[in-house]
């Protein structure tokens, strides 16, 4: 399958520090893909230059076969882009925000007419679609974001973080929408989300990329599957980080071979072992005789967040990723 985005060697500066390092990737034609990262990683500025709103320092980008710098106009018209912020024009009604996105790109008055209906349908918007963008839910903003995302029918479409702060139920409906955008129209989309249940439930692939660089690829079953058996992680007393002791049990597992360490941060210590059940009994005798006092002790099976803070040292959170920077501006009101 051919690529619907492709980077070779792509890189972005700012003064001496790079912000994206030597990227090349394929995103395949008609999949989703998921890229994740921390704040400060990189992956907002990649969006950037394939969104082509900051151009590369060294390297080349292309989507959908046009290159981001020197076609820039072209690629434009075969992209959507969902803000993480709301900018919907909140003076108008949710019809009106998709006639004017429809002008914008051109769409003559009886295909306009007709796309309105098919996006509307496709996020369940048709009985609210009249109704004043500033009496909308959280929820809705965002469905009718994604509408217009697509109403111009883009063959790759560039999501940032969807459902960030919407409700559970929300969420999952946004997620069935974006679904359908890749089975029904066979969209591309590029997904940025902090929420792992929903890179692992909707992405094809997943791109971790921290400082600058990608440092895994994979499917997310397969990610998970190289973090080995099981996961243990460790809770030690208070006072355990002064004294280094999550370290210190993480140098004699590793010493040992008991155990490929995951994270060691203050007094959590995680780590992937290929018989969890077995081993705890082990880990238990190992800390008693090092001196180490255990608060508690859990098991699971490998999950993204085991991935994403295997690979980058650290979790993701909401608070971070309501902080970060991000692809957005204001909603336009006419209060005020």
């Amino acid at each position: 399958m051919s690529c619907a985005i492709e980077t070779e060697g792509i890189s972005k500066s700012y003064g001496s520090a790079p912000a994206v390092d030597s990227v090349s990737l394929c995103i395949e034609q008609g999949e989703i893909f998921g890229l994740l990262g921390p704040n400060g990683a990189g992956k907002t500025t990649l969006i950037k230059i394939l969104t082509t709103m900051t151009a590369p320092t060294a390297g080349r980008a292309s989507v959908w076969g046009y290159d981001v710098v020197k076609e820039a106009s072209s690629v434009r018209m075969n992209i959507g882009v969902v803000f993480q912020d709301i900018t919907l024009d909140d003076r108008l009604s949710g019809r009106e925000n998709l006639e004017l996105h429809g002008r914008l790109y051109g769409l003559d008055g009886r295909a306009r007419r007709q796309r309105i209906e098919e996006v509307l349908a496709l996020v369940e918007m048709g009985d609210r679609a009249d109704q004043v963008v500033r009496t909308y839910s959280g929820g809705m903003m965002r469905r009718l974001e994604i509408a217009r995302g697509f109403m111009h029918r883009p063959n790759v479409l560039f999501l940032d973080e969807p459902t960030l702060g919407l409700d559970p139920q929300s969420r999952i409906r946004i997620w069935e929408y974006i679904k359908r955008l890749s089975d029904e129209e066979g969209v591309t989309i590029v997904l940025t989300t902090h929420y792992m249940e929903e890179a692992d439930r909707l992405c094809g692939r997943i791109g971790i990329i921290d400082s600058g660089r990608i440092v895994a690829l994979d499917p997310p079953d397969v990610l998970k599957d190289r973090l080995g058996g099981d996961v243990v992680t460790l809770k030690l007393e208070e006072g355990s980080m002064a004294r280094g002791d999550a370290e210190r049990l993480s140098a004699t597992f590793r010493e040992r071979g008991l155990a490929g360490v995951i994270s060691c941060k203050g007094g959590e210590l995680s780590m992937s072992v290929s018989e969890g059940e077995k081993m705890i009994p082990q880990i238990m005798s190992l800390a008693s005789a090092s001196g180490i006092s255990i608060l508690s002790i859990s098991l699971h099976r490998p999950t993204l967040d085991d991935v994403f803070l295997h690979h980058t040292g650290r979790a993701i959170r909401e608070k971070e990723a309501g902080e970060a920077e991000h692809l957005g501006y204001r909603i336009r009101s006419g209060r005020g």
